[in-house]
């Protein structure tokens, strides 16, 4: 008898930690699954808020609002385009770039995508004196704001205060 009854507290024993393990399975998929949707959801965040930072550039030179430009850029920021020979830092860009927001009447963004802290804007441009320009721009982004800015652009127009025909 005693062998028998070793039996049947070995086989409860065994339901027990049956249980106990399926209940900590499904503890841990549930906790897996919570960190995967928080993961997801934080990505997905980053990206919304950086397109956000980018979409910041055009609005401040249709707005000429050179305080909302200034907010989204980083310390350290540079500009690059194939005009400079190197990178230029925010005062040089303030200079040589930003007069180019008295030129511009509107921009239409064809394609912006986002990937972490780095994105791409396709956009055509229309000018006040009704010239359209169209450039691809490749912005890396730290800690929400601009740290590099680089314009492509090729032959003709390329830049409103261009007057090369």
């Amino acid at each position: 008898m005693a062998k028998k009854d070793m039996t049947i507290k070995n086989k409860l024993k065994l339901y027990d930690m049956k249980n106990t393990f399926k209940k900590n399975a499904l503890g841990c998929l549930f906790a897996t699954a919570l960190l995967l949707l928080t993961i997801h959801c934080t990505a997905q965040g980053t990206r919304q808020s950086n397109e956000k930072v980018v979409r910041t550039v055009y609005a401040a030179y249709e707005k000429q609002d050179w305080n909302m430009l200034k907010s989204v850029l980083a310390d350290g920021f540079t500009f690059t385009s194939p005009v400079d020979l190197k990178p230029i830092d925010i005062k040089v860009y303030q200079q040589k770039c930003w007069p180019n927001s008295a030129n511009i009447k509107k921009f239409e963004i064809d394609k912006l995508m986002v990937d972490g802290d780095n994105a791409f804007v396709n956009y055509h441009c229309w000018t006040k004196d009704g010239k359209v320009l169209w450039n691809t721009e490749y912005f890396t982004l730290k800690d929400g704001k601009i740290q590099q800015f680089v314009c492509f652009f090729g032959p003709g127009v390329g830049y409103p205060n261009n007057k090369a025909k």
